[in-house]
């Protein structure tokens, strides 16, 4: 039975979905925080997170991996900046803070950055 394996779709196929949470694992990471959707940056957590935790693992497969997953720019500076500021910390690298409403058509809004 496939219990707590339900997923946000976005109203999007899988390969966009996949292109949405890259673009804003690229942004988050060169940006260090971002401001986005509720529903978005609750998915986006997990997805960083795990990219974070992967590349303490400080060997070319990781490096390669991650380089695929955000992008070059992005895997570099997870790999020199971000990583070694987390070495010692188990989890829990991002913050999601919640804004209000967006006045256009009443979407809820967060921010969400590196702790």
């Amino acid at each position: 039975m496939a219990y707590h394996r339900t997923k946000r779709k976005f109203g999007r196929k899988k390969n966009q979905r996949l292109a949405l949470m890259k673009s804003l694992a690229y942004s988050l990471t060169l940006k260090e925080k971002i401001k986005t959707t509720e529903a978005k940056a609750k998915s986006l957590r997990p997805y960083i997170e795990k990219l974070v935790t992967l590349r303490k693992k400080d060997n070319q497969a990781m490096h390669r991996l991650l380089e695929a997953r955000v992008g070059t720019r992005a895997a570099k500076k997870i790999a020199t900046e971000l990583s070694p500021r987390y070495k010692k910390r188990a989890g829990g690298y991002t913050r999601i803070t919640k804004m209000a409403r967006r006045a256009s058509d009443g979407a809820k809004q967060a921010i969400i950055e590196f702790v």
